[in-house]
């Protein structure tokens, strides 16, 4: 049964040793996302965006190495001995993971940066259908980035109409408004795993909450809890306009 989904950034700038001087500009979304993953039981299901579709079980062991500093990771506290490449998302899932619940087991699934919007909302509803045939509580932890193209030395370039989209993202994530995910444009970085968010969580969540929203370093960032409703129902896709200043609502957030 889906319990609750945490949502945080894939930003290896979250874990301190990388982070470097940077360590206290991103404090606060640190403790957000440690304090999201806090919430969910003691076993995972993280989602985010690779180069290929693939599932990494528990027993994977990874490391930081490739972004500046060995630092290693787990997703299970029984996880083997050797030392594999392992996607973002998968590393940020399993720092969380030590931190936040050292006794959890997480499961990663990765899904291709190119998939099309009605694909990833499919891949979200069987997901919902596999975690709710489980047996005892299962949590979600969305892995993934708004734009990356906010200001002009950020990593996509800058783009003027890219505020306009994070803000809008960043509403729909706060508000739980999983049709306006299914309406993401390209730059946005995370877009399939929001995407195969609205799927899990269609039509919508019974709640929502922020924890922070920001972009440093020119990254749009968030952090937040869903509180998934009944699964069912069908939500809608279409042409996100980045110049709108409002994002219609969708689920609940009572």
């Amino acid at each position: 049964m889906l319990t609750v989904i945490a949502l945080t950034p894939s930003a290896p700038v979250l874990v301190p040793e990388l982070a470097g001087a940077a360590a206290a500009e991103v404090a606060d979304f640190r403790t957000a996302a440690l304090t999201v993953a806090t919430q969910l039981p003691d076993r995972w299901i993280a989602i985010g965006v690779g180069a290929a579709e693939e599932v990494i079980g528990p027993q994977a062991r990874g490391t930081f190495a490739g972004y500046g500093v060995d630092v290693g990771v787990t997703l299970s506290p029984d996880a083997e001995s050797t030392v594999r490449a392992l996607p973002l998302c998968a590393l940020v899932a399993g720092w969380l993971r030590g931190l936040a619940n050292p006794a959890a087991r997480a499961e990663v699934r990765v899904y291709r940066a190119d998939l099309g919007a009605d694909t990833a909302v499919a891949r979200g509803r069987d997901l919902r259908a596999e975690i709710d045939a489980a047996d005892g509580p299962v949590g979600v932890l969305v892995v993934a980035d708004g734009a990356n193209t906010l200001t002009p030395p950020a990593p996509g370039g800058y783009d003027p109409e890219a505020a306009a989209v994070q803000a809008a993202l960043d509403d729909a994530l706060a508000a739980g408004d999983a049709a306006a995910l299914t309406r993401l444009p390209a730059g946005v970085v995370g877009r399939v795993a929001y995407q195969v968010l609205a799927g899990l969580a269609g039509p919508g969540p019974h709640a929502a909450r922020e924890l922070v929203r920001g972009a440093p370093y020119g990254v749009g960032y968030f952090a937040g809890v869903w509180v998934p409703g009944p699964a069912g129902g069908s939500v809608a896709t279409g042409g996100l306009d980045p110049a709108g200043g409002s994002v219609a609502t969708g689920g609940s957030t009572e």
